[in-house]
């Protein structure tokens, strides 16, 4: 499939030039498609000219910002691979990621001066050799390039498309319960279909103002946003998540839709209810964890649907998803799998299993990761040679199909 999620930006901005991309209110940045695409131009060709070559890997470790969704679609568009950073990790636990991704160039934001300087002084216990910092030009470290000036360098035309298809778009380091974390390989195809499948099982419509509220480094704001990017819906971004902020902004920015997990739908009915404006938005999806039947009864009462959805990184997001119709009929289920996705949970045979008994939810779909970053033994005991992804999370299936 010839596709690729940085172009992705440059036809939506050919459509809808003028409709709102990016809204950063606590910066008072807003970006329409044309614009953002410029920029993004932008970074692609700089990196290009600075001798980042497709297939190359660059670590992001940068809050919710203009400057990550930047440096996503640009390293898309001129073919690098994406590493995602945790920010929450210590210096150690990034040490380890960007070594084994083989990363020579990271963007970094000015908030993580002490831990970046730790790293680069670690020498060649990482690979880095260019780093780049989005923040305050007066305070940039001594061995890095301002990000604005890097951009700003370069030309608005559009790039050469370095990575079609099959070829590498971001590595997502995920840590399991033991061992050391892996790195989760996703394709441009590979994103294609997850963002395919959310459209088909979702009720996505012209003109949805979307709340980013995860970190970016995770799938779970990742995706959605690469399908905002493609459906021409607004994202309107929160640097860090806060409760009564968040009501804020679903009021100020006429929020539709939102991804949140159950930790943040407890803190946001905490908020005072003269606080709670959401004429807008029609519903949330959650994941993560199940959500109490308490929550989403009490969202229903504010007339908020609450959308349970199940998925991995290694899904890049989708595996099943139940609707507001459902949520309270079938409490404790997770739904079915998404419209381009297929789901079973099966026995330790292999064997789809009756309704009501236990067995190991599997997931196959185009959006299944390729592999594990440089762990094949890793992959293959992961994914079946017949690429059924084996999540290791057990399930039941009722009589009706819902997981």
């Amino acid at each position: 499939m010839n596709v690729n999620v940085g172009d992705f930006l440059a036809r939506r901005a050919a459509v809808t030039p003028d409709r709102e991309a990016y809204v950063d209110p606590q910066m008072g940045l807003r970006l329409s498609f044309h614009e953002l695409n410029e920029r993004v131009n932008q970074l692609a060709n700089a990196l290009s000219n600075a001798g980042v070559n497709p297939g190359d890997r660059v670590a992001l470790c940068l809050m919710n910002s203009v400057e990550f969704l930047e440096s996503f679609l640009a390293v898309a568009k001129m073919g690098g691979v994406v590493v995602p950073l945790n920010w929450r990790l210590v210096a150690d636990e990034l040490e380890f990621i960007i070594k084994d991704s083989g990363a020579e160039t990271m963007i970094y934001g000015s908030e993580f001066h002490s831990v970046v300087s730790d790293l680069q002084s670690r020498g060649d216990k990482t690979d880095v050799a260019r780093w780049i910092e989005a923040g305050d030009a007066a305070s940039v470290l001594p061995f890095a390039q301002h990000y604005d000036a890097v951009r700003d360098s370069a030309s608005v035309s559009e790039p050469t498309l370095g990575a079609i298809g099959d070829d590498l778009l971001f590595i997502m380091y995920t840590s399991g319960t033991t061992g050391l974390p892996k790195g989760v390989v996703h394709s441009h195809a590979t994103v294609f279909w997850a963002i395919l499948t959310f459209e088909a099982s979702c009720d996505l419509r012209d003109g949805d103002r979307y709340l980013v509220a995860l970190p970016l480094f995770h799938v779970g704001a990742l995706t959605p946003v690469a399908l905002n990017v493609y459906r021409g819906v607004t994202s309107i971004v929160m640097r860090e998540f806060d409760p009564v902020r968040a009501w804020s902004l679903i009021e100020e920015e006429s929020v539709t839709t939102t991804l949140l997990v159950p930790a943040m739908l407890n803190f946001m009915v905490q908020v005072p209810s003269e606080q709670i404006h959401a004429d807008q938005l029609r519903w949330i999806q959650s994941g993560a964890a199940p959500v109490p039947v308490s929550l989403i009864e009490q969202y229903a009462g504010m007339d908020i649907e609450i959308h349970q959805i199940y998925g991995l990184t290694e899904s890049c997001g989708p595996a099943c998803v139940i609707g507001a119709d459902n949520a309270l009929k079938k409490v404790g289920s997770t739904g079915k799998a998404f419209f381009h996705t297929e789901v079973r949970v099966v026995n330790d045979t292999g064997d789809d299993v009756e309704p009501g008994e236990q067995g190991e939810v599997w997931v196959r779909g185009g959006h299944i990761m390729l592999e594990y970053w440089h762990r094949p033994e890793a992959t293959a005991d992961t994914i079946t040679q017949d690429r059924w992804l084996r999540t290791g999370d057990v399930a039941t299936v009722d009589e009706d199909g819902f997981v």
